[in-house]
């Protein structure tokens, strides 16, 4: 049985305001509704990329998983972007930041990591996913028109992979498209088949 077809009558609640994630999850011709509270995303700076991201899905997790959801199926999701020198990237604060942030990536590969949790009648699950984006070098000119025409401000790392800039930036990539959106559509896909 597919998984929209397994869903049928379970409701489903994505835990994301994201409009990206709201897309992809659509596009698994799953029905949802959208419930955020708002979740303390701090974390361990002693603790990997990988660990990282997924304490902050399990915390957006647990901010929703209350026992008049416990019928309901519950995702949440959280990405950040890592240099080749572990520095973790979140959303910029300001212009200058997004700015600094795009320079550093010219012409190097950095590392996207999207991790879902995921909670059904009191059981939880979780998983991450890694892809590679390598970008081409970046002129100023480049970095100053997406700046001015797009908006990086509530994207990990300072980008949108599917904006024009990621047409025009990346020279290549190892791993999930979707997952650099936001939530990797197949591993997800695939897991919930599992759990259900």
């Amino acid at each position: 049985m597919l998984l929209h077809q397994k869903l049928k009558d379970i409701p489903v609640i994505l835990g994301s305001q994201s409009p990206r994630r709201k897309e992809l999850l659509a596009s698994l011709l799953i029905d949802f509704e959208v419930l955020i509270k708002d979740t303390d995303e701090s974390y361990d700076a002693s603790l990997t990329a990988k660990e990282i991201v997924e304490q902050i899905a399990l915390k957006k997790l647990h901010a929703i998983n209350e026992e008049n959801y416990r019928n309901h199926l519950l995702i949440t999701a959280d990405t950040i972007v890592v240099t080749d020198d572990n520095l973790i990237l979140g959303k910029p604060k300001d212009r200058e930041e997004a700015k600094s942030t795009l320079n550093m990536l010219s012409a190097k590969s950095h590392h996207v990591y999207t991790a879902v949790a995921y909670s059904f009648q009191g059981k939880i699950n979780w998983f991450s996913e890694l892809t590679t984006v390598t970008f081409e070098k970046l002129s100023d000119e480049l970095i100053h028109f997406y700046l001015d025409n797009y908006n990086p401000y509530d994207k990990a790392g300072s980008y949108g992979i599917q904006e024009w800039f990621g047409r025009v930036a990346v020279r290549g990539m190892d791993g999930s498209y979707e997952n650099v959106m936001g939530l990797p559509t197949a591993r997800l896909y695939k897991e919930l088949i599992k759990f259900f």
